[in-house]
């Protein structure tokens, strides 16, 4: 008898440690790991490479079909967008309009698409509308909350920058993409505050709840 492949999807505000889990999970369990944020990030970069307005949601639209989405080798295999590093993707100008980007429902729906496309196969994925929009039918649905302080000093040691800095920075993102996409777990998503907990309990505690799931009759 055939297995279905595991689908795991984390969703959580910026710094609550997404990223962290989501590899995490991906090397434990050997599946692959997609960061959906880097998707739009990569459509904000050509965007600025382009001079491409963030309104003009047919031309964002088009950029977007012009990305190549593809996992890397290793352990755990990545996504990785041809032609764009994580210097551009994650520098200050693009996250300051990576939510204007991704606010248009054509570019959503189109990225979705592919985003289901990557996880066909198994995979962890995350990012703020997995479980609800994305891939509303996975297997473990995770939610992950931390406080404000929190959030801003892990952004700040990934970004290494300061804490005030970055924290304004994220006050500012999590209001414009709560216009688009307001932060709300799905119905059937477990909670876990990160900031109660460090990085291999975070992982320990995700990946007790995975090993329930899948022991469901």
């Amino acid at each position: 008898m055939s297995v279905s492949p595991l689908i795991i999807a984390i969703d959580g505000a910026a710094g609550s440690g997404k990223s962290t889990l989501a590899r995490g999970l991906a090397s434990a369990l050997a599946l692959p790991y997609v960061n959906t944020g880097l998707m739009y990030r990569a459509l904000a970069a050509s965007a600025r490479r382009t001079n491409t307005g963030v309104d003009d949601e047919g031309a964002l639209l088009d950029l977007a079909r012009g990305l190549r989405f593809h996992l890397r080798t290793g352990a755990p295999p990545e996504l990785e967008v041809e032609g764009y590093d994580m210097q551009e993707l994650t520098s200050p100008e693009v996250e300051s309009t990576v939510s204007a980007v991704a606010r248009h429902p054509l570019v959503r729906r189109w990225m979705c698409e592919q985003q289901r496309a990557l996880g066909e196969g198994g995979v962890v994925m995350e990012g703020r509308d997995i479980a609800a929009v994305v891939l509303p039918n996975a297997d473990v649905k995770l939610f992950l909350r931390a406080d404000a302080d929190e959030r801003a000093a892990r952004r700040a040691d990934e970004r290494t920058r300061s804490p005030d800095e970055v924290g304004g920075a994220i006050e500012a993102r999590d209001a414009r993409d709560a216009r688009t996409t307001p932060l709300e777990p799905a119905l059937d998503a477990i909670v876990i505050d990160t900031g109660r907990l460090g990085i291999d309990e975070t992982l320990q505690e995700a990946l007790r709840i995975v090993e329930a799931r899948r022991g469901r009759p």
